[in-house]
């Protein structure tokens, strides 16, 4: 066998480096090649086979050949720069190889040849990316590992349609861009190479060459675990994680979340509760499971809401100013420690629901924009592609590939992380070009309108791609305008989302309870003119992050009065929202009334809770949640009139309302009245439908909750007295700044 290979390379021709073009040649050490697999590896000739390496500062190069016999094949140095060559007789195909390198000081390493390797993208891949529907891009993108070609490596895949050259660089080369350079597939832009024995957790980026000779350093749009900031390399990952959720999503895909219950817990994640003895930490996405699991049970919420948890070079942005949309921060564990998070939740019977921005994006050097030295994610005209209020970056909705990426990423949560939904940020700016532009800096569309048609076309099969493939996932849009049809199917006209956040009712209600209830009289249309629209769209009624920062005060700090007065107020404020109209979502933090403004650099002031205003408010968001999930006149109906009924709409003097919350299933009434003002009322009549005993299930009033303790003795028996153009009635002791819940016969 020894001496059969000793004769087969025993004559081997002069290096054939003048085969390659001069021109060829000087883009590829200068890194500008688009096709350095036409320089390097494996080469047929007519009457052999050359096998060309680049290795740098190399002293010697050799190959390991699978058919080769026990005696490595020596490579003839062929350019000074580092480039070397050898020359197989035959034709037969050589399969994969192995190099080995000397370097002076008698420093040698082997490795397998990336440059031996076929591309790990298909033409399918490649055509339904540039059409701009590939819907599993995150399956081919990015950093992967696989077999391929019987040798076991990370495929990597970038985007960079505008750059002259592209190589991979990280903690496997020395960060070196001369010996990973990548191949473009045809006219895709896409970036390929295979690189074999890469480990788990090492970094990588992508330098980048643009056309106008400047050297970037890029992470992968499409990473899936990143370094912990402010480090900004990505890092390869591979998930080990095997979910135990299964009844869950069994059961969520058969749910209609318009007829259940729906009741959310808004979390930043880091500033939600820390670990004082280990110097203030925040929590860890497993530690933080347990803890927010025990937490939403006791309290009774359905759902938590994390605000962006999708990597962010900064704190101060909440989350909102992404910077690599496939991957979980590394601030609290790994990709695999949130899976563990989401599945524990569920296991618990809470749904998770994800802030998602795919609105605009950071404009910092390592991350989206100008990604290839170009406009690539973004418009390059700052009329369309820059966010004057944020300083971020606009993404081109209109371009096939950009699109592309959002919805693969939108349906990478939904399908690798289980979430039950994504909440979809600043809706408002993609739908309208003049979003917070003055006259003369915004683009009119193709008509001269202001509306966003890629945008709209974008939320369309965004949304309808959801809900095909994943039934009972919910897809929300915070969308603080009139734009009709939000929460409407596509077939309709509508944008196809499950739910619109209600800011018009947000406003109003905040702004009501916010006034010294001597005043409430003249404001009383901000409590009743949200139900002339309040079946237009299917709506969350929010009180979130947003009303707690920037010198807004906290809810508590909002209410008018005394210490008493202002707790009477919330608890009001908290029974009225509960009984009106439309799912419910309520911010960390007012559930027992933090006083402080919330202030993302540290916990939630969890000390309040040892007294006795704070914990028996939380005792009655508590209850709320219990009574509410109980009780299908509350949710059963939220999204059509049938569920509700006006009782008396029009008592302005005494700050008052009263109407049903109705079931059209089950027949079953709940009777809300609330009296928003500090005066007891008694022997005040409200109409009702039917005869029989009216329970009183909810006083926010109860000494329960810190209240006074002035209610109704469990109930009242309604008259044959007609009222409110009811033929019975109830007389009721209403007390001061209460709502109170009363369940029909």
């Amino acid at each position: 066998m020894a001496e059969r290979a000793k004769k087969r390379f025993a004559k081997q021709p002069a290096p054939t480096a003048s085969r390659i073009s001069k021109g060829d040649l000087d883009r590829f050490l200068s890194l500008t090649h688009g096709d350095p697999h036409s320089i390097l590896g494996i080469h047929p000739q007519k009457d052999g086979t050359v096998i060309r390496v680049f290795r740098p500062d190399a002293q010697a190069v050799s190959l390991l050949l699978p058919a080769g016999g026990p005696e490595a094949v020596a490579c003839a140095s062929c350019h000074p720069a580092g480039l070397f060559e050898a020359f197989i007789p035959g034709g037969a195909p050589i399969p994969p190889y192995q190099v080995k390198v000397e370097y002076p000081g008698q420093k040698v390493f082997t490795y397998w040849d990336p440059y031996a390797f076929w591309p790990t993208l298909g033409e399918m891949d490649l055509y339904l990316l540039g059409e701009g529907t590939h819907e599993k891009l995150h399956e081919k993108m990015g950093a992967h590992f696989l077999e391929w070609q019987g040798v076991e490596g990370v495929s990597f895949s970038v985007w960079a349609p505008g750059a002259r050259g592209v190589s991979v660089v990280g903690d496997f080369n020395g960060w070196d861009g001369r010996l990973h350079p990548m191949r473009c597939l045809g006219s895709s832009g896409i970036w390929e190479i295979f690189i074999p024995e890469i480990k788990e957790g090492m970094n990588y980026k992508y330098e980048i060459r643009t056309h106008d000779g400047r050297k970037l350093l890029k992470a992968d749009p499409y990473a899936f675990a990143t370094e912990k900031p402010p480090l900004t390399a990505s890092v390869v990952h591979k998930t080990r994680y095997s979910f135990k959720d299964l009844d869950w999503m069994e059961q969520r895909s058969e749910g209609d979340f318009l007829r259940k219950p729906f009741s959310v817990y808004e979390v930043h994640f880091e500033s939600w509760r820390k670990v004082p003895e280990d110097g203030d930490r925040p929590l860890t996405y497993r530690e933080m499971a347990v803890q927010l699991a025990e937490y939403a049970l006791e309290m009774g919420f359905t759902h938590v809401e994390f605000m962006p948890v999708m990597e962010h070079p900064f704190g101060g942005s909440w989350g909102y100013q992404v910077s690599a949309y496939f991957a979980p921060t590394a601030r609290f564990g790994t990709p695999d420690d949130f899976k563990y998070l989401v599945d524990y939740l569920h296991q618990k019977g809470i749904g998770v629901i994800l802030d998602w921005v795919p609105a605009h994006f950071p404009k910092d050097d390592f991350a989206l924009g100008r990604f290839d030295g170009t406009a690539l994610y973004e418009h390059l005209d700052p009329r369309q592609g820059e966010h004057p209020d944020w300083g971020t970056y606009v993404f081109n909705f209109g371009r096939n590939e950009v699109r592309n990426f959002l919805l693969s990423n939108a349906l990478f949560w939904i399908s690798e992380y289980h979430v039950d939904g994504l909440r979809l940020d600043a809706v408002a700016s993609m739908l309208y070009l003049d979003y917070s532009r003055k006259e003369g800096e915004w683009v009119p569309n193709r008509y001269g309108g202001n509306e966003n048609l890629e945008a709209i076309t974008f939320l369309k099969k965004l949304n309808e791609m959801v809900h095909s493939q994943f039934p009972g996932v919910l897809m929300v849009a915070e969308e603080s305008t009139a734009w009709a049809g939000v929460s409407r199917p596509t077939y309709t006209g509508g944008l196809g989302f499950g739910f619109k956040w209600n800011m018009g009712w947000m406003h109003d209600t905040l702004y009501y309870f916010s006034r010294d209830p001597i005043y409430r009289r003249y404001d009383h249309n901000n409590l009743t003119f949200g139900f002339l629209y309040a079946w237009s769209e299917n709506f969350v009624l929010p009180l979130s992050h947003d009303e707690v920062v920037h010198g807004k005060g906290s809810l508590i700090d909002k209410m008018p009065g005394d210490r008493w007065q202002k707790f009477a107020n919330l608890r009001s404020l908290y029974g009225y929202m509960w009984a009106h109209p439309g799912k419910k979502l309520l911010f960390m933090g007012g559930e027992f009334a933090q006083f402080s403004e919330w202030n993302h650099n540290r916990s939630l002031d969890w000390h309040l809770t040892q007294w006795a205003d704070h914990w028996r408010l939380q005792n009655l968001v508590s209850d709320l949640n219990r009574i509410y999930k109980g009780h299908p006149a509350l949710w059963d109906a939220d999204v059509e009139p049938a569920g509700f009924q006006w009782i008396d709409a029009n008592n302005a003097d005494d700050n008052a309302v009263a109407f049903l919350r109705k079931s059209p299933s089950t027949g079953g009434q709940i009777l809300v009245t609330g009296n928003f003002s500090p005066v007891i009322r008694n022997g005040y009549r409200v109409g009702v439908p039917k005869a029989g005993y009216y329970k009183e299930i909810l006083n926010t009033d109860s000494h329960l909750y810190g209240g006074s303790n002035f209610g109704n003795n469990g109930g009242v028996e309604a008259q044959a007295v007609p009222c409110h153009g009811q033929p019975y009635s109830v007389v009721i002791s209403l007390p001061p700044l209460a709502t109170v819940w009363f369940e029909a016969p």
